[in-house]
């Protein structure tokens, strides 16, 4: 009996003590993963994480430069929310900019994706052409772009006027100036939904079509019974990145019109720039930051909510 129980011992022995080192072995191999994860979760805590929660707080306080900071509760919400006109126009400005490229950059993108989605010679350089503005500074696209629809010499003012037309005041017109920089943004991200569309079409199986031809459905039936609903999750994907860019928009407003003339093209992260770096008030630029934050929240949940309806993959 003894024997028996000693043998027994002697052969779980090696199993306990391959468990240990199995055991230690994974414990260090953990530690090596936290160990070259620490560099990026120590960078987005310090200048991503740490900023945000400081803005949160700081919107709850009278922030400033020009004194001292005191705790003053939702009073920066109250105030642009029922004191301060420019929020709203900020507002309307950055919903007029979305709505106008939203639709735009989307049927161009998707327009461009289906006449290239061909196998010809040289069609590589017709992509990369469209998509190279995306990888192009946006500040020297706007600075171009400023140059071009210039009133005296610009490009589009001078082949006007080859035609005998006087071209007019493009940024310094107030019906003109949005619609300008709603052109330069769709011009300079459009190839992004295009790349984004043409995978999505190429990924279609052929079987599909061929059913179709078969049936004699013609090429817009085609389009609209198999091809969108095939590529909707593309679209639901380019849907939302897009609206999330629009209502961030800055750079280009602040190069081509400076928010101007007069608030026409005064949009919200514009305006959180300004009340920031050249009012120097803190506090109440970010509580409209967090608006912003906000606002973008309750619309890419609304667009979440509603994929189930359109989204061929969600039904």
């Amino acid at each position: 009996m003894n024997t028996l129980q000693n043998n027994a011992a002697m052969a779980n022995r090696p199993y306990n003590v391959a468990g240990k080192k199995k055991s230690k072995l994974h414990a260090r191999d953990q530690w090596y993963g936290y160990l070259f994860i620490s560099p990026i979760v120590l960078g987005f805590a310090v200048f991503m994480l740490v900023p945000i929660v400081w803005a949160f707080v700081m919107s709850f306080t009278n922030e400033s430069l020009m004194g001292s900071s005191q705790f003053i509760g939702l009073n920066n919400y109250t105030r642009a929310f029922t004191e301060d006109p420019l929020f709203w126009t900020s507002v309307g400005n950055t919903l007029y900019f979305s709505a106008g490229l939203i639709p735009l950059n989307l049927l161009l993108a998707l327009g461009l994706a289906v006449l290239l989605n061909r196998k010809l010679p040289g069609i590589g350089l017709f992509r990369t052409a469209i998509f190279t503005p995306v990888i192009t500074s946006i500040v020297v696209w706007a600075i171009v772009w400023k140059y071009i629809f210039a009133t005296d010499s610009g490009l589009i003012n001078q082949i006007l006027q080859l035609f005998g037309i006087t071209g007019p005041a493009w940024l310094y017109s107030f019906e003109l100036a949005m619609p300008v920089v709603i052109v330069i943004s769709v011009l300079k991200n459009v190839g992004l939904n295009m790349v984004i569309f043409l995978a999505a079409l190429q990924d279609v199986p052929a079987m599909y079509y061929e059913a179709a031809k078969l049936d004699g459905a013609s090429k817009p039936r085609t389009f609209w019974s198999i091809t969108l609903p095939m590529i909707s999750p593309s679209v639901f994907l380019a849907l939302v990145l897009t609206l999330i860019g629009s209502l961030k928009v800055f750079s280009q407003i602040q190069v081509m019109t400076d928010g101007g003339p007069g608030t026409s093209t005064h949009v919200l992260v514009y305006y959180i720039y300004k009340t920031a770096f050249k009012n120097f008030e803190f506090g109440y630029a970010s509580s409209v930051a967090f608006i912003l934050f906000f606002l973008v929240l309750v619309l890419t949940l609304v667009q979440w909510n509603l994929r189930k309806r359109w989204v061929y993959h969600e039904q």
